[in-house]
C-alpha cells in the first residue's frame, strides 16, 4: 500500500521513483512539498493497513503485535539502507503510523467481533420442521 500511495503522491512530483522514498529517513521531511507527500503516503498506508488487519488478522488482540512487527521490520530495513534514522520527523511519522494502524485496526476488529450473529434462517428452518 505504501508503494501505491508513494506512486500517486510522490511519483507525480519526481522524475524517477526509487527505494529512497521507502527507506531513507531524509525523505520524510516537513520542509518540502515532496516531503509532505512522503509523510502523507506513510499515514495513508497506515490507514489502509488498519483495514487490511480487519481481513488478515481478524482478532483485536493481535493487531498491535502485527503492526509493531511490521514497523520494526521497516525500521531494520531503514537502518540497513540509510543508517539510523536521526530525523525527529521520521520518528513522529512512524510512531503515529504505528498507533493509527494498531488502534484503528483494533477498533475495526472489535466492531466486527461484537456484531450479532444472524440466526433467523436457522430459526425459521427449525420451526418449519416442527
Amino acid at each position: 500500500m505504501l508503494g501505491i500511495f508513494l506512486e500517486i503522491l510522490v511519483g507525480t512530483r519526481v522524475s524517477r521513483m526509487s527505494l529512497v522514498y521507502f527507506f531513507d529517513y531524509a525523505t520524510v521531511t516537513a520542509s518540502t512539498v515532496t516531503g509532505w507527500c512522503v509523510i502523507g503516503s506513510f499515514l495513508l498506508s497506515s490507514l489502509a493497513g488498519a483495514g487490511i488487519l480487519l481481513y488478515l488478522i481478524e482478532r483485536a488482540k493481535k493487531c498491535l503485535d502485527f503492526s509493531a512487527t511490521l514497523y520494526i521490520i521497516h525500521l531494520f530495513i531503514c537502518i540497513v539502507y540509510g543508517g539510523w534514522p536521526s530525523s525527529l520527523t521520521w520518528w513522529i511519522v512512524n510512531v503515529t503510523g504505528l498507533a493509527v494502524m494498531a488502534l484503528l485496526g483494533e477498533y475495526l476488529c472489535i466492531k466486527r467481533e461484537l456484531r450479532e450473529i444472524p440466526i433467523t434462517r436457522y430459526r425459521s428452518s427449525v420451526m418449519n420442521k416442527n
